[in-house]
């Protein structure tokens, strides 16, 4: 497929579960971060024509987590493109519907499990959309490790874990940690966009909105926002949440042009 460069840096992971690499990192800035133990992939199965796709393209479209800085220029083959991260990327529903819509913007969709990201790889080959790439690992550590302060335009978290039980809520990603976390890899101007079904999760969110002051608060819905935030489709997420009478809550925030003279 021409229109994906070669990328002779990415490591191939044909078997079902590879270690991640070192430990979870350790912040020392006093906030809050998901607490989930050391990291491990999530197994699955790919089907033959999966694992033939995952051969033959992973190589150039696809990363394992690492402590080496993503040079995004390269890996998309162009300069001076928006680029957006995708955190929790699932299937890739979304990620491979709003692409089309956003051709100037590079995509790198991050996600756990390799079957999610089998499917994504699928819909990139047989959609020919050149413009995602995509990391096999956990976001904060992606975040972390693998892109570098004020290099990113957006980041995109949809339908996160809400991990309901009280003894679980520090698990979840939308904590001060993570915000300020995002906040340093955005450029100035750049736009956090969650999205929640889950009604308890919004309320935590919405606690939160204001925790970190290098990103400003803009609510739902924000029409000068800078980037695309509709999804074009409902992911399987959200017509789960919709049969149940679950109403869809979203967050925007953008970051300010004020330096980050805090240390992670």
């Amino acid at each position: 497929m021409s229109n994906f460069p070669h990328n002779p840096h990415s490591s191939d992971s044909s078997g079902p579960s590879r270690p991640a690499g070192p430990p979870r990192s350790e912040f020392r800035d006093g906030l809050d971060y998901p607490r989930l133990g050391s990291i491990g992939f999530r197994r699955g199965t790919l089907t033959e024509n999966q694992q033939e796709r995952w051969d033959e393209y992973w190589p150039t479209l696809g990363r394992e987590l690492s402590d080496e800085l993503i040079d995004i220029p390269a890996w998309f083959g162009r300069e001076g493109a928006k680029t957006i991260l995708e955190i929790g990327s699932g299937t890739g529903t979304s990620t491979a519907a709003m692409a089309p819509h956003e051709p100037d913007t590079n995509i790198i969709a991050v996600e756990l499990y390799r079957p999610g990201l089998a499917k994504l790889l699928t819909q990139i080959v047989l959609q020919d959309i050149p413009t995602i790439r995509m990391v096999r690992g956990d976001g904060i550590e992606v975040l972390t490790r693998m892109i570098a302060p004020g290099s990113l335009d957006g980041v995109r978290i949809f339908f996160p874990d809400p991990w309901p039980k009280a003894r679980h809520h520090k698990r979840r990603i939308i904590q001060s940690g993570p915000l300020h976390l995002i906040a340093n890899r955005l450029k100035p101007g750049g736009v956090l966009h969650v999205a929640t079904d889950h009604a308890e999760y919004a309320e935590w969110i919405s606690e939160l909105v204001t925790v970190e002051p290098l990103l400003e608060y803009k609510g739902w819905p924000w029409p000068e926002c800078p980037q695309l935030t509709d999804r074009q489709l409902l992911t399987k997420f959200e017509r789960r949440g919709l049969t149940m009478d679950h109403s869809i809550h979203e967050f925007l925030w953008q970051r300010t042009d004020a330096p980050d003279d805090r240390e992670l």
